[in-house]
C-alpha cells in the first residue's frame, strides 16, 4: 500500500490498546498475524510433536527466506537464521581467515557486542583501526579512504547506532571496501524494518538483523546475509547436522550456501513468527514505513526542543526513528522508570567509552524514544506531556 493504514495497523497491535510504545528500537510491539503464526504453530508442537510439525510444515518454516530474501534483495540460500544478530555478527566475523597483522577497520556507532568481537580479534593478533567522524556523527569517508590499504582484511559498519538517530552512509562504505578489496560486514539491526536494505547496492558481503526491532518480530530470531560466492572463509566455529553432512570418520562436508552458519536446534515457531513479520513489513511498504518514521521521529524532536528542562542529544545529520535526550536535574533511569509508569515505553542509552563517542555526546545516561509506523502526534503529545 502507498499509504499506511494506521488505523488498520493499530486495530491489528494490541499493544496500541495498553501502552504508548517508543521503544521499537529495543523490542518493538509484535502485530496479531506474528502472534497467531507463532502461537499456532507451538500448540500444533504441544498437540502433535514439535519434528512432526516441523517436518509437516515446511513451507511456513521457509516464509523467513523468501520474505528475508525480498526484503534485502538476495537469494534465499545466503540466508541463515540464528538466535539474534550478535551471533549473526559473530558468525560473520569469525569466518574471515585473520592472521596476526592484518587490519579491520570499523566505525564509532559499533554495538557494544561488535565491539567485545573486535576486542578478541585485536588480542589475538589482529590490527583494530576506528574510522574517524563527520561533525555530524558520520563515518568520514574521507578517513576511511585514508586508512584503507592492502592489510586491511574486513570493514565493520553500523547502518543506525543502537544510541541515536545517526544513519551512517553505508552504501559509500561499502564502495569503497570492495574497490579495496576489503570484505564488508554490516550490522543492520536498527535499520531493517524501518528503511529500505538491498544488499547490492549496500555492497556489502555479510549482514545482520534481528528480528524483535523495527521489523515486529519475536524475540531471539535473526538473519545473517552471507555472499554465495565468498572464497576462502574458515568453516563455522559451531557446527552440527544442520551445517554439514558427515562424510567419513574425521571428515565433514559443509551445507550449502548460508545454511552453514545454522544448527539443528532452533525456536521453530518463533522462526515461522519472523517470516510472517516480514511478510506484514513487505505489505505495508519499506518505503512508506521510512517515510512515517522519519516524519514521526522529527516531529517528536520539534516537541522535545521546545519543553522545558529537555535537551536533545542527536546531531545535525541523517537521522532515523531514534530520538536521544536527557532532562536537566534528573536521571535517565528516573525518568524512563517514571513515564513507565504513565504507560510510556523508553529506554536509557548508557554512557560510551571516549573512543566510541569522540563527540562525547553520550556522556552521561541518555532516554532513548524510538518511533514506529503505528505511533500517531497524539500519542506523541501525550508523551511529551508526562515528561
Amino acid at each position: 500500500m502507498s499509504e499506511i493504514d494506521i488505523d488498520a495497523v493499530r486495530a491489528d497491535t494490541p499493544g496500541c490498546g495498553e501502552v504508548i510504545h517508543l521503544n521499537n528500537a529495543g523490542a518493538s510491539l509484535p502485530p496479531t498475524p506474528v502472534l497467531s503464526a507463532t502461537i499456532d504453530f507451538l500448540e500444533a508442537e504441544a498437540r502433535t510433536g514439535s519434528y512432526e510439525v516441523a517436518s509437516s510444515r515446511v513451507e511456513d518454516l521457509n516464509r523467513v527466506y523468501d520474505a528475508g530474501a525480498v526484503l534485502l534483495g538476495c537469494q534465499a540460500n545466503e540466508l541463515a537464521y540464528l538466535p539474534s544478530a550478535t551471533h549473526a555478527w559473530n558468525a560473520a566475523l569469525r569466518s574471515v581467515a585473520f592472521e596476526p597483522g592484518d587490519r579491520v577497520l570499523a566505525t564509532t556507532s559499533e554495538y557494544v557486542a561488535n565491539v567485545y568481537g573486535l576486542i578478541q580479534l585485536q588480542d589475538e593478533g589482529v590490527d583494530i583501526d576506528l574510522i574517524p567522524e563527520e561533525s555530524d556523527g558520520q563515518a568520514s569517508l574521507e578517513g576511511l579512504e585514508k586508512l584503507l590499504d592492502e592489510r586491511v582484511k574486513l570493514v565493520c559498519a553500523t547502518h543506525v547506532p543502537t544510541s541515536g538517530g545517526l544513519v551512517n552512509p553505508v552504501a559509500e562504505i561499502g564502495r569503497l571496501a570492495g574497490e579495496a578489496g576489503a570484505l564488508y560486514l554490516l550490522d543492520a539491526t536498527q535499520s531493517a524494518g524501518q528503511m529500505s536494505l538491498a544488499v547490492d547496492e549496500l555492497g556489502c558481503d555479510f549482514l545482520a538483523i534481528t528480528g524483535r526491532k523495527f521489523l515486529r518480530g519475536p524475540r531471539g530470531t535473526a538473519l545473517l546475509y552471507a555472499r554465495s560466492d565468498l572464497e576462502g572463509l574458515r568453516d563455522p566455529l559451531i557446527m552440527d547436522g544442520r551445517s554439514a553432512r558427515w562424510t567419513d570418520d574425521w571428515a565433514y562436508e559443509l551445507s550449502e550456501g548460508a545454511r552453514r552458519y545454522e544448527t539443528f536446534e532452533t525456536n521453530v515457531a518463533a522462526k515461522v513468527g519472523f517470516g510472517v513479520a516480514i511478510e506484514y513489513a513487505l505489505r505495508i511498504g519499506l518505503d512508506s514505513i521510512s517515510k512515517r518514521v522519519t516524519d514521526l521521529a522529527d516531529s517528536l524532536r520539534t516537541r522535545l526542543a521546545t519543553s522545558p528542562l529537555v535537551r536533545l542529544t542527536d546531531l545535525d545529520g541523517p537521522q532515523s526513528g531514534i530520538v536521544t535526550f536527557y532532562v536537566e536535574g534528573r536521571s535517565s533511569e528516573a525518568v524512563v522508570a517514571a513515564l513507565r509508569a504513565w504507560g510510556v515505553n523508553t529506554s536509557v542509552v548508557e554512557p560510551l567509552p571516549s573512543g566510541f563517542d569522540p563527540q562525547r555526546r553520550v556522556a552521561q545516561s541518555l532516554i532513548r524514544a524510538s518511533v514506529h509506523y503505528f505511533n500517531t502526534e497524539e500519542e506523541l503529545d501525550d508523551a511529551v506531556a508526562a515528561l
